[in-house]
């Protein structure tokens, strides 16, 4: 085992997809928390970039359960976050046998191998697209989950798969039901870096920065104040936080498994959202008025009481202007990473 399993008492904590966008936040909490963190990613989207030069990094794939193993034993690890995978709804209709592959069978090899290795904590980061299109708004975790793409079933399965496997096996489990992800670190060490991101926020400070020419508006004619979609905005930095909390509440309870939402329980239209990004930079972005795309709900908003009863939560960047100038920020500083 390495010296830092036993820093502070911490064992050490495998991030899957670690180079990525929520994952290299969560390796950031982890490590502000003074856990011990190694980070496994095959870098297909990922950036070797976004990892702390500290922490090691295994570049592989997840459903490789010898190369899993090996990280156990050498790293002491003792709880596995599992961000590694296909996020893009659209793409997973086109593509189902992708999501399906990356999420869901890969996602069982992982689990296999924690459970061989007598891993005893597993976090995964699920979505609120397990609810598809609900008829009700804000919505519970006890909200019927009936996704409507096949990027939602992907995820739905796995937390299928963990419930099961803590009811056979000694280890217990957290699902972390995402809402929509945005912003950036606020001290600018990493952020969401994939190039043709579909998130939002990204899309729109790309377009402030002139590395888009628009910013596409897929549907218009959603049961909304406005027409256009209304999603419950996350800063990336608090649901990191959410995360590392979560495993403190399941290293304290071992018996104990949890399902929670992670969002603010307030929505905003795209429109709403564009306006905000017009008014933190000072400029109007060009919007383009296009067909609802595949997969699409028309509002998803949390209600994130469990949450907030569940564990000591207190987000500190719930303001969409503060989350879009964290998004803004990072995007200009990735322009100077990439040299353009």
């Amino acid at each position: 085992m390495s010296e830092a399993t036993h820093q502070a008492g911490k064992p050490c904590v495998l991030v899957t997809g670690g180079a990525g966008y929520i994952g290299s936040h969560a390796v950031l909490a982890l490590k502000d928390a003074g856990w011990p963190v190694a980070v496994i990613d095959n870098l297909t989207t990922g950036f070797r970039f976004a990892v702390p030069d500290d922490v090691p990094l295994y570049e592989g794939d997840i459903e490789d359960g010898g190369l899993v193993a090996r990280i156990v034993a050498e790293q002491g690890i003792g709880a596995i976050m599992h961000f590694a995978g296909s996020i893009v709804v659209p793409e997973s209709v086109s593509d189902p046998l992708k999501y399906y592959y990356n999420n869901t069978v890969k996602s069982r090899a992982l689990i296999e191998a924690a459970v061989k290795s007598g891993v005893p904590h597993f976090i995964f980061s699920s979505t609120a697209a397990t609810y598809g299109a609900p008829d009700v708004s804000p919505v519970t975790e006890e909200t019927p989950r009936v996704p409507i793409n096949p990027y939602g079933w992907s995820k739905l399965m796995t937390e299928q798969m963990l419930g099961d496997t803590a009811a056979a096996h000694a280890i217990n489990y957290c699902a972390l039901r995402y809402f929509n992800v945005a912003g950036a670190d606020p001290r600018a060490r990493t952020g969401q870096s994939t190039a043709g991101a579909t998130h939002l926020i990204k899309v729109a400070v790309e377009a402030a920065l002139g590395k888009r020419e628009f910013v596409g508006v897929f549907g218009t004619d959603f049961d909304t104040p406005d027409g256009t979609g209304v999603r419950d905005y996350i800063h990336v930095s608090d649901l990191a936080a959410a995360h590392v909390l979560a495993l403190e509440a399941l290293v304290e309870q071992p018996d104990r498994s949890l399902t929670m939402n992670c969002g603010y329980g307030r929505g905003f239209s795209v429109l709403e959202v564009l306006d905000a990004v017009d008014r933190v930079t000072n400029m109007t972005i060009d919007r383009r008025f296009e067909d609802r795309r595949a997969g699409d709900s028309a509002s998803l908003v949390s209600d994130p009481s469990r949450i907030r009863a569940t564990l000591p939560w207190e987000p500190k960047h719930a303001d969409l202007d503060e989350i879009i100038a964290h998004a803004l920020a990072w995007e200009r500083k990735l322009t100077e990473i990439r040299g353009g």
